[in-house]
């Protein structure tokens, strides 16, 4: 049955004129005209029966034209007055068709023109009870299918706003905004519908504990472990993650260990490549791994022990071979060439902040261990053994930020390498919520290791993953300065209010072409709305996003407020406290 039953007296206007895609309405009546908004949905009679044009208001006006009056006076006219009528005109852009029938599927809508309106065709409203039975066709979604929902449309408070949450996840998606816009807000709004699914697989990596109050059945907090947690006794169980070193792929390692300003690091990355596969095999032959033994590289997860090879670098850095006379020495071709990377990797393993690293628990360092992360970090919720958690929001807020790309994108590659390695009847889709993606998969590496790891880990993620079941949610205040190879990638746009020109414009190019000047708004949206445009949702929309049951820790301080009361709490013991021993908790 069709969604759209006018009366042709419930028209706002008619055609007056089409280009293209772009289609000019004569309104007559002026009551009707204000009913018009800019950016509202419209339904326009098409030349074929049984489809209906869907277009967006893109502008209105209200002129007046001078027309003159005559009459014939033998032959010759004779102007009698002029008048100064008011011409209503509204611009619409057509965005595609709704067929009521296509086979065996009732209201189908289409990202095509088949046809173009006819001179007079009649335009109507879409709102209601209407624009929410339209917008559910448009997100395929049924009363009784799962549904993500994320508010209200802003021009009509009685439609709920959908998305189709396969497309959201499978096409990748953007969520910006700047700084108290309600950018987390919509986030946590997504994260808690997902979560009361029954098989919900997510990551959510939080790099400022911005969602640690989220709570339920369907949510797990971790956190990487900082000075405080070691030696505790605490682990996975916990909800403290140790990311041990050995899971570093060979990029990875050699960004870490090797400077690459110093003139020998070639020879260091050879050195520290070499050294590590033998370490690797030593330790597969320990543990009569021989199956392991054939097939593994140097990427591949296998523990090694980090004082062997600190050793070994130690005596390939002073090694002295013979000479070409009998009982003469001279310096092997190592020596003190990896005096500084040696100095670095020393730094590296005693600094505590780097424990999650370095000084992870013994069981960290055992084949095993991998399999029990991974089923924490990477399994839905069905197949946790509490049947719990199927959401895991990861706190990196105690990772310092010269290695938070690095760190971030060690779980990116592990959530892709598991996905990617999983037979395909038993992959299981898992999602990415890349927070403030701006600090780790940067518009540029700026010549720093780390970030071309983490570039070129989430590149191959936004342009592969979706052929292993991994979607990427890329979350961020400063969409211009995220990499714009990921950015294109995301076929689905949720964007708040954006203030900066530069931000704005990156967005705007996002945009279809004939949606342009629909990236007006942006620097116009109220706190917690948003502009939602993609496949998710193949209509232009603005939404209300309803608020989430848990609000996230990124709520904006009301100075003038806390400085208006005559006391306030002195925490300051406390926070000189927490700092020296780097702790929190």
């Amino acid at each position: 049955m069709t969604i759209f039953t006018y009366k042709d007296e419930e028209a706002l206007g008619a055609v007056l004129s089409v280009d293209t895609a772009m289609v000019i309405i004569k309104v007559a009546d002026l009551d009707r005209l204000r009913r018009m908004q800019v950016n509202r949905l419209v339904v326009l009679q098409s030349s074929k029966a049984g489809q209906y044009l869907i277009g967006v208001v893109q502008k209105i006006t209200r002129s007046s034209v001078e027309q003159e009056l005559s009459v014939e006076q033998e032959g010759d006219p004779i102007e009698i007055e002029s008048i100064m009528p008011q011409l209503n005109l509204v611009r619409v852009t057509l965005i595609g068709t709704l067929i009521d029938k296509v086979g065996t599927k009732e209201n189908v809508f289409r990202r095509t023109l088949e046809t173009v309106p006819e001179i007079d065709a009649k335009c109507f409203a879409v709102e209601g009870d209407i624009l929410t039975s339209f917008m559910r066709v448009i997100a395929n979604v049924t009363d009784e299918g799962q549904k993500l929902s994320l508010g209200h449309y802003t021009l009509d408070e009685d439609a709920e706003a959908y998305l189709n949450g396969n497309k959201f996840f499978q096409r990748h998606a953007i969520i910006v905004g700047s700084t108290g816009s309600g950018k987390s807000w919509t986030t946590a709004r997504v994260l808690e519908q997902a979560a009361v699914l029954p098989s919900v697989n997510a990551l959510v990596l939080n790099l400022h504990g911005e969602y640690a109050p989220m709570k339920g059945d369907g949510i797990k907090h971790y956190r990487v472990a900082g000075p405080g947690d070691l030696g505790n006794g605490k682990g996975l169980k916990d909800g403290v993650l140790y990311l041990p070193y050995w899971l570093l792929g060979y990029e990875a390692l050699i960004s870490m260990f090797v400077d690459r300003s110093d003139q020998n690091a070639p020879n260091q990355a050879m050195i520290i490549a070499r050294e590590v596969v033998k370490m690797k095999r030593k330790f597969l032959g320990e543990k009569k791994a021989d199956e392991l033994l054939e097939n593994f590289t140097i990427d591949s997860p296998v523990p090694f022990s980090m004082d062997e090879l600190f050793q070994e670098l130690n005596r390939l850095n002073t090694e002295m071979i013979p000479g070409a006379k009998a009982g003469t020495e001279k310096q092997g071709d190592f020596h003190s060439k990896l005096s500084r990377m040696i100095a670095r990797l020393e730094n590296k393993r005693t600094d505590r902040r780097l424990g999650f690293l370095f000084q992870a628990p013994v069981e960290a360092n055992e084949l095993s261990w991998l399999d029990e992360l991974s089923r924490k970090l990477i399994a839905g919720t069905s197949l946790q053994s509490d049947k719990k958690g199927g959401v895991k929001i990861i706190d990196f807020s105690e990772v310092p930020s010269d290695i938070l790309p690095l760190i971030v994108s060690l779980v990116g590659q592990l959530t892709f390498s598991l996905q990617q390695w999983t037979l395909l009847e038993k992959r299981h889709p898992i999602a990415l919520f890349c927070d403030e993606a701006h600090l780790y998969i940067p518009l540029r590496s700026e010549g720093d290791a780390a970030n071309e790891v983490s570039i070129k880990i989430f590149e191959k993620i936004a342009k592969e993953g979706r052929k292993y079941g991994v979607g990427l949610v890329i979350i961020s205040q400063r969409p211009s300065e995220v990499n714009h190879t990921v950015l294109s990638q995301c076929n689905n746009l949720v964007a708040m209010r954006l203030t900066n020109a530069e931000d704005q414009s990156v967005v705007r190019k996002l945009l279809p072409d004939s949606l342009g000047g629909f990236g007006d708004v942006l620097p116009i949206l109220d706190t917690g709305e948003a502009l939602v445009v993609g496949d998710a949702s193949l209509l232009p929309s603005r939404v209300r996003i309803k608020e989430p049951n848990s609000k996230p820790n990124s709520g904006t301080v009301d100075f003038w407020d806390k400085w208006s009361k005559s006391s306030c709490e002195d925490g300051i013991v406390e926070a000189v406290d927490a700092w020296r021993k780097q702790n929190l908790q």
